[in-house]
């Protein structure tokens, strides 16, 4: 296998079958959870994993997008890690109703709650409340994980705010089912009593406080049943609405229930027409693409094979060329995309532009171009793969910071549905721009290639390096040559590792890591949730500085 090396410290595979292989591996290790062990005995409580769960849920013969499947990743290493955060989510047909599913991994601790399983399961109700998707509730968990409950339980994103979003999408009329498959103790019983169906199996738990800690709280003796089993509560508490034997029955009587839930109709603001196929194979991007961020490329052949074919029309094309806009058909969807061109491009007036900066002019008709899509209803996708804002005296005399916040107003006042894929780097403030996670895309997604940091690795490398060698001057040591060489490949290969997007899907900025040929399959995918709600508001913006 050959790679490119980065000092010591990163090594990069040179083409995208390695790359793929990679992420296939490590992927494949986070959808064991806990380990084949932990999923045998889960199996010996004749209780299916969340998985199998899932897979049984939803329609035979569709897929399952999969969101957060990487978060946690390396993380929590004095605690045996917690691979996908213990919790699985994404978005599946049921009964032919499209639904956000939420699933605690009982092979993983038992289920119990992460910090970032919080925040997994806070931007799987997000997406649902953004979209009306109606959400299934798949409960198999001991609760909070003890030893780090500061992270966990009483701030405005932490555990609770899991119980107030079911409050308030209850309100908005978003369906909501539970399912108690297992244990469901503490605070997390008000998940499910809070949904509008509640179904529990034989052998589960539901209660504040199991028989041990009411022993020691009250000295009362009581066993698991009496105090929070399945025909308690169906007959005696009420608490529940239907009672299974196990889990197959569990998961009939959630797809039954389904069946009564509204169909899905794309609101009547998207339009949607027949389906074509692009003008080039998916599989043309690995040609396209280069894994070297310094060779360039064309944007608009990677978009020949993404949108339907023959139905891509560029908006200002001879203007500020280093962001490509315009208008097409994605799946048959309308839609605007906007996507930064990988290619020095020359201009009549201000000679060559690099590709993956976004110049004053460039902001300006992306601006521009954002509000006519708002003004249409198209839903926006961002293709980003941008080093930053244009620097310098010519940049500033130009107006780039004028011109950078109006593209930041308008994408932050925008009533139509905004996607955003990472395809390559995504810096600085041009993630903002652009629609970074900070900027309310309905969903994100990157590919494997995809590096995330405020600015690139040499320049912060640099940077870095002359504060740590100012703090060891001002100690009164002078580095030598080695100690430079030693210090600068620690500097980098600390910063380089935070850029990996592995790093960034971990810790919740990206919903997905996609291979690229599976962009549009994905696209599509979330064009078929996002586009079921519009939020019916006038398109204003705020005071924009001309």
């Amino acid at each position: 296998m050959k790679y490119y090396i980065n000092r010591k410290f990163r090594y990069t595979p040179v083409n995208w079958q390695d790359l793929l292989a990679e992420f296939q591996t490590q992927s494949d290790v986070i959808r064991l959870g806990g380990g084949l062990k932990a999923i045998d005995r889960q199996h010996a409580k004749q209780r299916l994993t969340a998985r199998e769960r899932i897979a049984k849920l939803i329609d035979a013969e569709t897929s399952f997008l999969e969101l957060g499947l990487w978060a946690a990743w390396q993380m929590y290493p004095d605690w045996g890690g917690c691979p996908g955060s213990s919790i699985v989510c994404g978005v599946g047909l049921v009964a032919g109703r499209r639904v956000m599913i939420v699933a605690n991994d009982a092979t993983i601790k038992a289920g119990a709650f992460f910090p970032m399983t919080v925040k997994k399961a806070l931007r799987a109700q997000r997406i649902a409340l953004a979209n009306r998707l109606p959400v299934i509730y798949l409960v198999d968990s001991a609760g909070v994980f003890l030893p780090l409950q500061d992270e966990i339980f009483p701030d405005e994103d932490d555990f609770g705010r899991i119980f107030y979003n079911n409050s308030i999408m209850s309100a908005k009329g978003i369906p909501q089912t539970a399912a108690i498959m297992g244990n469901c103790v503490a605070g997390g019983g008000y998940l499910p009593v809070l949904c509008d169906k509640l179904i529990m199996t034989e052998g589960s738990g539901l209660y504040l406080a199991g028989p041990a800690l009411v022993k020691s709280a009250i000295g009362q003796e009581v066993s698991p049943e009496d105090l929070g089993g399945a025909e308690m509560h169906a007959q005696i508490s009420g608490t529940i609405d239907f009672r299974e034997p196990d889990d197959d029955a569990c998961l009939d009587r959630l797809r039954s229930l389904a069946t009564m839930l509204p169909e899905d109709r794309p609101a009547p603001q998207f339009q949607r027409a027949e389906i074509v196929e692009p003008s080039r194979p998916a599989s043309d991007i690995y040609d396209i693409v280069p894994l070297d961020p310094q060779e360039q490329f064309e944007v608009r052949d990677l978009l020949d094979c993404l949108v339907d074919a023959e139905s891509f029309e560029e908006y200002k094309a001879e203007y500020g060329q280093t962001l490509v806009c315009g208008y097409a058909r994605l799946g048959g969807y309308s839609v605007g995309i906007v996507a930064n061109q990988h290619q020095q491009v020359k201009t009549p007036d201000r000679g060559l532009q690099f590709g993956g900066v976004i110049y004053d002019d460039s902001a300006e008709k992306t601006a521009r171009f954002i509000m006519d899509c708002n003004q249409n209803w198209l839903p926006l996708i961002f293709l980003q793969d941008v080093v930053g804002f244009m620097v310098g005296r010519d940049s500033e005399q130009g107006g780039i910071i004028r011109a950078g916040a109006k593209l930041v107003n308008v994408l932050s006042n925008s009533r139509v549905p905004k996607l955003t894929v990472i395809t390559g780097g995504s810096f600085g403030a041009g993630n903002y721009a652009l629609c970074g996670k900070a900027f309310d895309p309905r969903m994100i997604f990157a590919w494997p290639n995809a590096r995330y940091a405020v600015m690139g690795g040499k320049q912060a490398a640099s940077t870095l390096l002359d504060i740590n060698i100012a703090a060891m001057r001002r100690a009164g040591q002078e580095p030598d040559v080695e100690e430079l060489t030693e210090l600068r490949d620690q500097v980098t290969g600390a910063y380089e590792n935070t850029t990996d997007i592995r790093y960034g899907a971990s810790r919740g900025w990206v919903d997905a890591i996609i291979e690229p040929a599976e962009t549009r399959e994905v696209l599509i995918a979330a064009l078929e949730s996002v586009t079921r709600y519009a939020e019916d508001r006038p398109f204003i913006t705020g005071v924009l500085q001309v």
